[in-house]
């Protein structure tokens, strides 16, 4: 259970910029690229976020910053109502929130509610000999209308959720975020997300 049901609940118990900060880049785009759970919450996923918005789609990302215990900071998908994010999130028709899964192998669950674009991001990463499916599992499938993915324009967003094996290839030094480095598979995973984010854009 996360300690905060929302984000004006954390807001009155955690001290921005000191706790958390927010990142926003907001470009004329119909896409928002997210990282609800970033910095220490679960590491690894502002970078791919950021690194998949480039200058091309919309950023935003929630960050933890303390030297430890970030996990407090996690406000479930379903119930993130922090102000920047749902503006970010209701100027889009797709939103696609990055996230960071437990399991140690090496899987990306697919969830939210845009079937088409997540079919074409599954069946792209499997090409590229990266494991991916669209989840069933309880938790990682995304499909409420209030989770913060499905709150774009379409109300049909995508959230991916990055295995902790996985996110440990894409990285060196995944838990130290001064020592943190990108790996190649970390660009080649991003080029895959990008590739096919482009192909989708090219059908509607």
């Amino acid at each position: 259970m996360d300690k905060y049901r929302n984000i004006a609940e954390l807001k009155q118990n955690e001290r921005e910029d000191e706790d958390y900060t927010i990142l926003y880049r907001e470009l004329p785009s119909k896409i928002t690229i997210m990282a609800p759970h970033g910095g220490g919450i679960e590491p690894g996923s502002i970078d791919i976020a950021d690194y998949l918005a480039g200058c091309d789609y919309t950023f935003y990302a929630f960050k933890g910053l303390k030297k430890t215990g970030n996990k407090i900071l996690h406000v479930n998908s379903n119930t993130f109502d922090e102000p920047i994010a749902l503006k970010a999130a209701k100027n889009a028709d797709i939103v696609i929130s990055i996230h960071g899964a437990k399991d140690k192998s090496e899987i990306v669950h697919i969830g939210g509610t845009n079937q088409e674009l997540k079919q074409t991001m599954m069946n792209a990463l499997r090409s590229a000999g990266f494991d991916a499916m669209i989840s069933e599992i309880p938790g990682l499938r995304g499909i409420k209308p209030e989770n913060i993915c499905n709150r774009c324009k379409t109300r049909k967003g995508v959230q991916l959720e990055i295995s902790r094996g996985l996110r440990e290839t894409l990285f060196e030094n995944l838990q130290h975020r001064s020592l943190r480095k990108k790996t190649i598979v970390f660009y080649q995973f991003v080029k895959v997300l990008k590739e096919s984010l482009l192909l989708f854009l090219r059908k509607i």
